[in-house]
């Protein structure tokens, strides 16, 4: 565009320009000026039925090639009489002119105003600075960002007669698809270029430049001289106003978001890149001034702004660049930055609704574009960003109550993302917890309060931060002080899992270090204890599996409230619970001291247990030798009453053999209940219950002998003899195992004769 838009060029450099371009434009890899280059994003604009417009195929529609707006401008001319005197001259003006309408050519002091679709005016500039004319350049800059305030103030009025007219309806419409900021020819950008670079610039810079008018054959401009007063400023004016002015305007600007990946990025990019230019500028009262008037500006002018009252759902977020203004007007104008921030915080495209604004009015919502399915690519940076600026204004606030108060429901209508509202909760507790000062109790709250909300919204779904959010939100608590523990217990259902209430919360709360922490007397201490209690019942009842155990520690010191749970456990224990967890339970009840409890539970575990032939390396098998252990220590009829329910669960002749080893060993119940000791026989094996222990055994190794040699491969031959071996011996333990033992090696050797080289290995070790 800057190379058609040279002043100088001739007609025919021009078209032959014209048709290179179209030459380009026309090849099927050239690439399209929103980056969606030959459907290499998705078109998600026509993903969803749009009515009239659903069976529009979008590949047949024209795209803007990155050649488009340079062929366009091909077209244009620098002849207009008025262009020429704006760029020419610094006195040029018309105090005569009254023509008030909305394309005059003067405004109402008589300076000359260039209306033109702002992007291309901007590109004019841009060119003129190309080809060699800075001079130019300035005036026409000059005369653009007048025309734009004039504008400004045209479009407030406008609106304001609006409203008196229409006071029941609520104007959304944005009069320009286009938004300046993120434009491909970054109109804005270019302005306050030009206007900054006047302010740096001396006036021998200018000599030995082109004169833009000598080969126009009109009286040559006069000499330009750089003061801060120019013809065209209002008093006390300088370029740098003017640049910080039209940066302003254009950031403010209500726009729409655009389609693809790439100019949503470029929208993003261009307006962080403003900015940093801005932030180089000291603010001086002036400046300050000019911060004020767009910021009510901004407020105030409706559909113009893209903080207005109401917006269109889909208007570019104002979040990063409401920050910078809260940030610049915060020391001279507080309720106002607090205003411009506090509006800005909407993300509308995130609400299921269209905005409603005052519910008590009709609304009259102006659609711009077509109904689309929203698809913003870059919404996460946009999340962030609004959540940097809720940040800000509560690291402001602190100390503020009442502007925390507005700070937080902003945050809890706004925000939709728990990570983001979790940041907040953490970024307050931080401020309000900084370790040159007493805690802010106010912003403690804020913080609780918003840690309480992502409770809310993560309960039910999945979150890998969860366990993160659950211990912080304690310690969040725990500052706030004792009566917020005791709130968070008492409404627990509402914030966590049965698991989460019971294992992070109550066992926290119930920890010395909170006691210490929270310097709490007996009597606190018990109210503390009593909720974490109530609580641990409540999850017992409700998650029997997860909570038991948790339950019984947190009521071991209430006698009551440690039976009602233990009760839990029983009435669970034949339904809902594994053999794992009432092993586990069973455990900790014999380390608390109560054996025949411990016994109970683990005859209940008895009963969900499965252990088949080939399960000699289960986990639970050191349950079970435990439990027939606790058994055996407390006598004769707990070990007569477990017995069956081993033999019943448990099919693994090892581990047979081995309870029934140990059994043998030493006499039931020799540590008995009470300290009474028993007389101090050995039980025998040809009575019950060991004898029935014994047959289960035998049989078990019959049966798993079978079994292997279903599947048996020669390298295993060594390993099945051994097992033989063992075999023996729990045969032999019986009254008649030796005849029983023959029987059973004959049987073998009948039966599996196929299998020569085993047999004869059998028959050296066995006969």
């Amino acid at each position: 565009m800057c190379i058609v838009l040279n002043p100088h060029c001739k007609l025919e450099q021009k078209t032959s320009w014209l048709k290179q371009l179209k030459k380009w434009n026309s090849v099927d890899v050239c690439p399209w000026e929103d980056g969606n280059h030959g459907g290499e994003l998705p078109n998600l604009t026509n993903a969803l039925p749009q009515g009239a417009n659903a069976n529009q195929d979008s590949s047949n529609r024209p795209h803007r090639t990155v050649f488009t707006r340079a062929i366009e401008a091909c077209d244009l001319h620098w002849q207009d009489s008025h262009l020429q005197h704006i760029i020419s001259s610094d006195l040029y003006t018309n105090y005569c002119y009254h023509d008030d309408t909305e394309n005059s050519l003067f405004d109402s002091r008589g300076w000359p105003l260039w209306h033109e679709h702002v992007p291309t005016a901007c590109a004019r500039v841009d060119a003129l600075r190309s080809h060699g004319y800075p001079r130019e350049a300035l005036r026409l800059a000059i005369a653009i960002v007048n025309t734009l305030r004039r504008q400004q103030q045209k479009q407030l009025e406008m609106f304001r007669t609006q409203k008196k007219e229409l006071p029941h309806k609520s104007i959304t419409s944005i009069t320009n698809l286009e938004g300046w900021v993120g434009h491909p020819l970054d109109p804005v950008g270019t302005l306050f270029s030009s206007l900054m670079e006047a302010c740096l610039t001396e006036d021998e810079t200018f000599s030995g430049l082109p004169d833009f008018t000598e080969n126009m054959g009109q009286c040559k401009s006069l000499e330009y001289h750089h003061l801060p007063a120019h013809k065209f400023l209002e008093e006390g004016e300088s370029y740098v106003t003017l640049a910080v002015e039209v940066a302003l305007i254009g950031l403010g600007q209500q726009r729409i978001m655009p389609d693809g990946l790439y100019t949503q990025e470029k929208v993003c990019r261009n307006e962080e890149q403003l900015i940093s230019k801005l932030q180089e500028i000291e603010l001086d009262d002036t400046l300050v001034k000019i911060f004020r008037t767009q910021a009510v500006f901004l407020l105030e002018a409706g559909p113009y702004s893209g903080l207005g009252e109401i917006i269109h759902r889909e208007s570019v977020p104002m979040h990063t660049f409401a920050k910078y203004l809260f940030t610049c007007l915060l020391p001279h104008d507080a309720e106002l930055a607090y205003k411009i921030a506090l509006r800005a915080m909407r993300l509308l495209v995130l609400e299921s609704t269209a905005p409603t604004g005052d519910l008590t009015r009709p609304h009259h919502i102006a659609s711009v574009v077509p109904n689309r399915y929203p698809r913003w690519f870059t919404l996460s940076h946009i999340e962030s960003q609004q959540c940097e600026l809720a940040s800000t204004m509560l690291t402001a606030a602190k100390g503020d109550v009442r502007r925390l108060e507005t700070v937080l429901e902003s945050i809890q209508k706004n925000i939709h993302s728990s990570s983001h509202i979790f940041k907040l909760a953490q970024d307050a507790f931080k401020i309000a917890t900084l370790m040159d000062s007493l805690p802010d109790i106010t912003l403690l709250k804020v913080s609780l309060e918003l840690g309480l909300q992502v409770m809310r919204m993560t309960l039910s779904t999945l979150n890998w931060r969860r366990r993160e959010m659950v211990r912080w939100l304690v310690t969040c608590a725990t500052e706030v002080g004792v009566y917020a523990l005791d709130s968070i217990m008492q409404s627990w259902f509402t914030l966590f899992t049965p698991t989460e209430a019971t294992s992070i919360v109550a066992t926290t709360v119930m920890s010395n270090s909170t006691i210490v922490r929270l310097h709490l007397d007996c009597h606190q201490q018990e109210k503390l204890a009593s909720s974490a209690r109530t609580l641990a019942l409540q999850c017992a009842m409700k998650d029997p599996q997860n909570c038991a155990l948790s339950a019984l520690t947190l009521c071991e010191k209430d006698h009551i409230a440690f039976e009602t749970a233990y009760q839990i456990v029983l009435d669970a224990a034949t339904t809902g619970m594994s053999y794992t967890q009432l092993f586990t339970i069973a455990r900790y009840m014999e380390h608390r001291g109560y054996p025949m409890r411990a016994y109970k539970l683990a005859t209940l575990a008895m009963t969900h247990l499965n252990l088949s032939y080939n399960q000699d390396t289960h986990p639970a098998i050191n349950d079970v030798l435990w439990a027939c252990a606790l058994s055996h220590s407390l006598g004769k009829n707990e070990l007569a009453a477990i017995i069956p329910l081993v033999v019943k669960s448990v099919k693994c002749a090892t581990v047979l053999s081995d309870i029934l080893r140990r059994c043998t060993l030493t006499t039931p119940g020799m540590v008995g209940l009470h300290g009474r000791r028993n007389s101090g026989k050995l039980m025998s094996l040809d009575k019950a219950p060991l004898r029935q222990l014994l047959d289960a055994t035998i049989g078990a190794y019959i049966n798993t002998t079978h079994s292997r040699l279903t599947h048996i491969s020669p390298r295993h031959y060594s390993e099945f003899i051994e097992f033989l071996s063992k075999a023996r011996e729990t045969f032999l333990m019986a009254h008649d195992g030796h005849i029983q033992f023959t029987q059973f090696i004959d049987n073998l050797k009948q039966i599996y004769k196929g299998k020569k080289k085993l047999m004869m290995l059998v028959r050296e070790r066995f006969g």
